[in-house]
């Protein structure tokens, strides 16, 4: 069955997720095909079980074979695709995950906790109390960018340049971000082939350095699938990572201070009982998921929730609509920082559950702890910007007062 509405369409999210037409669609239409102009459409799976089912059986439904956005990729951009980490199978996924997985255990990142909060009060110690700022790019976009290039040891006159070309790719759709490219799927293309070439030359510069003893070291260092990753494997595998450690933070930390704001009550137990932050920041991630799908590929004919699908098929988990599922969580479009349990859906789940998912956990804590402990009042102090986009869930600016 199709949907009468086009979910396809990026200005179908500029203001706001379609909440009530996904919680329709996922009485009636769970998994419903979706037509994309000039290529094939894609199947959208709707339900917190169904994206699951999809998510634990990897085989059955690739990441590999077309990527994991929505439109049809030429070879050049596929071959690339698959290079990044998100995108490869078992058991190729499980050998490249392998050397990195040990740096980003629990306990190593804890370790990172007081420089988290150290980059933290050094960006709010240049937010003038009472003033307007922009809480997507003068308060939360330096925090990632810093830590990652920290973990990468980027030079520091590359963070900016770095988080730019980040952005760029997430948010290609938006014209406001990406005004040579926007009106194309793939407008953030240049940006990624940018990142890639920058981790090219990156490191060649670091193998003839003596080890720093950061992450850079380990990807240079180490065996994935039983051989050295080349440079042209580090352009592969370094924008994934500082991708998602630079943009899918930023929304997780603006989205989820909106949020907040928005919930007077709630912001106000948070600054009471600090305790309660880390259950703050998974509904966060539940309420404000900052991606709204992954795709995979059915690599041979099967069966979804009583719909046929096809071998070849694109298949497109649509967390936005998993995470708000009625069968999961009681009063789904009610916001709720002592929601328990709460599996939410936002880091994934299976074999691609998200690397970097303890880092962003404690950037969230940090962050919200040292914002509510120095700024008594926060408001909004204007209308919200989302970004035109039907991947990323997220704003572009939301003007906030904060004062001490």
């Amino acid at each position: 069955m199709r949907a009468a509405v086009d979910f396809y369409d990026p200005d179908l999210y500029v203001d706001g997720p379609p909440h009530e037409l996904f919680a329709e669609l996922r009485r009636t239409q769970p998994v419903f095909w979706q037509d994309i102009p000039g290529q094939a459409g894609y199947w959208a799976v709707l339900r917190h079980a169904d994206v699951v089912e999809v998510a634990r059986n990897p085989l059955l439904f690739s990441a590999n074979t077309g990527g994991v956005v929505l439109e049809t990729l030429d070879p050049e951009r596929l071959a690339s695709m698959k290079n990044m980490l998100l995108a490869m199978d078992p058991p190729r996924h499980t050998a490249f995950r392998k050397p990195l997985a040990p740096e980003f255990r629990a306990r190593i990142i804890a370790g990172l906790e007081q420089r988290i909060r150290d980059i933290t009060t050094a960006i709010l110690d240049d937010v003038e109390p009472g003033s307007v700022v922009d809480i997507c790019h003068d308060v939360c976009g330096p925090l990632p960018t810093q830590v990652i290039g920290e973990l990468f040891g980027l030079p520091r006159a590359d963070w900016e340049r770095i988080h730019v070309l980040a952005e760029r790719v997430t948010h290609g759709q938006d014209p406001e971000v990406n005004p040579e490219g926007a009106g194309a799927a793939d407008g953030g293309n240049d940006a990624s082939m940018e990142l890639a070439m920058y981790a090219i030359e990156f490191a060649a510069h670091r193998r003839a350095m003596d080890p720093q003893g950061d992450l850079m070291d380990v990807i240079l260092g180490s065996e994935f699938d039983g051989h050295l990753l080349t440079d042209l494997d580090v352009g592969g595998l370094f924008p994934q990572i500082v991708i998602a450690g630079n943009d899918t933070t930023v929304t997780m930390l603006s989205s989820g201070l909106l949020t907040l704001v928005r919930h007077p009550e709630q912001l106000a137990e948070l600054r009471a009982d600090p305790s309660l932050i880390p259950g703050a920041v998974e509904e966060i991630l539940r309420y404000d998921n900052p991606l709204h799908y992954f795709r995979r590929t059915a690599t041979a004919d099967t069966e979804l929730a009583g719909t046929a699908i096809a071998q070849g098929d694109k298949v497109a988990m649509y967390y936005t609509s998993a995470n708000r599922d009625e069968d999961v969580f009681a009063d789904p479009h009610t916001f709720d920082i002592h929601r328990d349990p709460n599996p939410q859906l936002s880091f994934g789940i299976g074999q691609h559950f998200c690397l970097g998912v303890h880092l962003a956990r404690l950037e969230g804590k940090v962050f919200f702890e040292e914002v509510l402990r120095r700024f008594p009042s926060i408001e909004l102090a204007g209308e919200p910007i989302r970004t035109r986009s039907n991947l990323n869930n997220a704003f572009r600016y939301i003007p906030m007062r904060l004062a001490a």
